[in-house]
């Protein structure tokens, strides 16, 4: 049964997830409260249980939304890629058809999104969920839930780079035909590669090199 706190807590993760809070953002314990009419106190468990899982971090007295420096962003796509690897690896192997077939179909719906970024990002990570479950290692999840709640403190998504939703896409049919095929290593390096893939266009854009797309 959800508490107070942890729908609370659940208010304030997902709107950092969605962008509504940003990295460097300071969160008013009382602001909150009003914003999402729930009392004081489970706002205030909350943001301790953010502090403690370092997505927020202390600015003077005040809590700002944290963010990721470059050495972290590294570090968290190494894992991520690994993580997600396996992930399909393991769908390749364990996915009953009508998860497949839910994933062909993520595939196809998500073409409608190209040309809209937070959309396609919204979808992204329904895709990437959904893989994980079809893993059907719940050990596997609760860890690659971690890492998406992390991934939530990126100021932007690589999906906003120009050209990079199509090749998304393609990188995901990718991944979907060798789930369907059962063959888990392709399945598992389509993924890893989906992610670097991902990495380079993120450094890119940070770097000014590749524009966002309009």
């Amino acid at each position: 049964m959800k508490t107070p706190s942890t729908d609370a807590y659940a208010l304030i993760l997902e709107a950092i997830d969605t962008g509504t809070f940003r990295p460097g953002d300071r969160l008013v314990e009382s602001d909150l409260a009003e914003r999402f009419g729930v009392s004081r106190t489970p706002i205030r468990e909350a943001l301790q249980r953010l502090e403690t899982q370092s997505m927020l971090t202390r600015d003077g007295r005040s809590l700002i939304v944290a963010s990721l420096d470059y050495n972290q962003l590294a570090e968290l796509y190494v894992v991520r890629a690994e993580l997600e690897g396996l992930a399909a690896q393991l769908a390749a192997r364990h996915a009953t058809p009508e998860e497949v077939r839910v994933l062909r179909d993520m595939v196809e719906k998500d073409r409608t999104l190209l040309g809209r970024p937070k959309e396609l990002s919204r979808a992204n990570r329904r895709f990437h969920k959904q893989i994980h479950l079809a893993s059907h290692n719940r050990f596997l999840v609760q860890q690659l839930d971690l890492v998406h709640r992390s991934m939530a403190l990126l100021a932007t998504t690589s999906l906003a780079a120009e050209g990079r939703g199509e090749d998304a896409l393609a990188e995901h049919a990718a991944i979907v035909a060798a789930i369907e095929a059962r063959d888990g290593a392709a399945a598992a390096q389509a993924l890893r590669s989906h992610i670097s893939n991902a990495f380079v266009t993120r450094l890119k854009l940070d770097s000014g090199e590749v524009n966002p797309a309009v």
